[in-house]
């Protein structure tokens, strides 16, 4: 869910950039985990070989989303070989369910992850935009404290994660 614009929050060095289940605070980390949910990338030379790479990587993996192939290849001395520059994003402004955003005036975006079955993410996902519309009508005296937060997960379980 989009809630205000995310260009300001990309990194410009970086050609494949990704929200993240778990954010590290660091964004060149290869310890953070993931989301597919949400991506931004640089159309370039590095970036079209990441994808071949990834793409192909799924014969090495087979029956893995193509998240989890990202988690094993995104330490493949290949990609340092071709030198994609991998960013990513931080839960503070690409929030989701496994770590939600926990300052409303910085969240661009919030992602059901971590969340199975549609009927759960639909459910979380109204949760979040009643949350948002609430902390929009509040007065900005009163955003200013901080004291709104999600109520989410309800349906989505954190012992999903």
């Amino acid at each position: 869910m989009w809630f205000r614009d995310p260009w300001p929050h990309f990194y410009p060095d970086g050609d494949f950039q990704i929200a993240c289940d778990h954010y590290t605070g660091d964004a060149t980390d290869l310890e953070n985990r993931p989301n597919g949910g949400f991506n931004y990338v640089k159309s370039n030379n590095r970036s079209i070989e990441f994808y071949k790479f990834w793409y192909s990587s799924r014969e090495k993996h087979p029956g893995l989303h193509d998240q989890d192939v990202l988690n094993f290849i995104k330490y493949d001395p290949f990609l340092t070989e071709i030198g994609v520059r991998i960013r990513f994003l931080s839960t503070a402004y690409f929030g989701g369910i496994c770590e939600p955003s926990k300052d409303l005036s910085k969240v661009c975006t919030m992602h059901a992850n971590c969340c199975i079955g549609l009927g759960s993410k639909i459910h979380d996902l109204r949760i979040m935009l009643d949350d948002w519309r609430n902390y929009m009508s509040l007065p900005p005296n009163i955003k200013r404290f901080r004291l709104y937060s999600w109520r989410v997960p309800q349906n989505c379980s954190l012992a999903e994660i």
